[in-house]
Formats: structure tokens, sequence, C-alpha cells
């Protein structure tokens, strides 16, 4: 059976620097600089229409930003970012005609991860009883505990959670925070957009405030 703690070979280093993005006539963030390294957690908070989600999508590499530029240093010539994280956003992502051990199946194929770490995964968020239960009977707060399986089924350096805490109860909050402490001690890295607290060391960056 697989373990959570799986050591990552490459240093990392993340570089943002001077990102802005307009929407319309409207400016949601300018000459914003991100720099993290392996090890690093940030937490990213900011009011509503700000651009959390936008700034998560930008590093994900799904949009790109209107000026500045995003470097991933510690990349072989053979690497491409998009191969070395976990983008988790609001939506879960799962088939619900499917089992989560079939959604997770399928995402170990697409993502490179091992299928043999399904049943680990499952158990260490707590929704092993659910494995084989159709997706679509399945409650909000247990659909985000099997999607939140991905990242230990095919584990990589660099987490990108955009509101992973949304329908968890306590419980499942306080899961979140030991799976991110586990993955920074594992020399993971990660960015989690969320007002609710981690419980663990962090960094914060509020768009519209200052990084700390």
């Amino acid at each position: 059976m697989g373990e959570s703690k799986i050591p990552f070979a490459k240093v990392l280093r993340l570089e943002a620097r001077g990102l802005a993005v307009r929407r319309g006539f409207r400016l949601l963030f300018d000459a914003l600089d991100v720099d993290l390294a392996s090890g690093d957690i940030l937490q990213l908070t900011g009011a509503n229409g700000t651009g959390k989600s936008t700034l998560m999508r930008l590093l994900a590499g799904f949009t790109q930003p209107d000026a500045g530029t995003i470097r991933w240093l510690g990349l072989s010539e053979d690497d491409e970012a998009s191969t070395l994280l976990h983008y988790h956003g609001h939506r879960e992502g799962l088939r619900e005609a499917l089992t989560p051990a079939e959604n997770l199946a399928f995402a170990a194929g697409i993502l490179g991860g091992d299928a043999a770490r399904i049943p680990f995964a499952l158990e260490r968020l707590g929704a092993g009883s659910l494995a084989d239960l159709p997706v679509q009977v399945l409650s909000a707060g247990q659909r985000r505990r099997v999607a939140l399986a991905r990242l230990l089924v095919a584990p990589r350096p660099v987490w990108l959670l955009d509101e992973p805490l949304a329908a968890l109860d306590v419980a499942g909050q306080a899961l979140v925070g030991d799976l991110l402490a586990e993955h920074q001690k594992s020399g993971g890295m990660a960015i989690v957009a969320t007002h609710q607290p981690l419980g663990i060391e962090v960094r914060h960056l509020m768009l519209g405030g200052v990084a700390s």
C-alpha cells in the first residue's frame, strides 16, 4: 500500500513577475510578484472579484496574463510545468456515473499516477467506504474528499488548490491541513486559496494587500 509522504527529487522555484490581468475595463491585479520554493505553502486570500481563481489558473498555465512572466525554475529540459502540478478547482471533475475508485483509476492514467494507491488514498481521505458507490449518490463533502484523493494517487510536487475546504466538515478541513503538512515535509509546494485557517504555518498573500 502507498504512503502519503513521497520525497520529491526536484527542487523547484516559482518566480512570477509583474503579473497583470484585466477583465474588460476592470484591472483585477497589476505588478504582482509571487516567489515560492519547494517546501513553501502560500495561503491566498482577498475579497471576491480580486482575482484569486484567475491567479491560480494563470499559474496552472490555463490562461495567460496581460502582462508579466511566470517561470518554474529547476525543471530539466524534458520537463513541462503542467506535468509537475495538481490544479484543484471549484468543480471536482468527477464523472457521476462512475464510482470513486473508477474515477481515480481514470485520473491515475491521465496524470501518470499509480492505481495501486487508490485504496490507500481513499482511506486517507476518509472515503474508503465510498469506493464502489456511484459518485452521483455522494454528498458534496464526500465528492470533495474523493477529488482530493487524486493528490495522493498521482503525487506531484506542486499543488494549486482553489477553495479545497469548501463543503468539508471540521474533520475534513483538518485533514486537508494534515495533507498539506505532509506535502510540505516531502519538499512539496502549494498555493491554497481560502479564507479559512489551515492549521499549519504558511505564508500569506492577500490580493489587494501584501505578502508575508
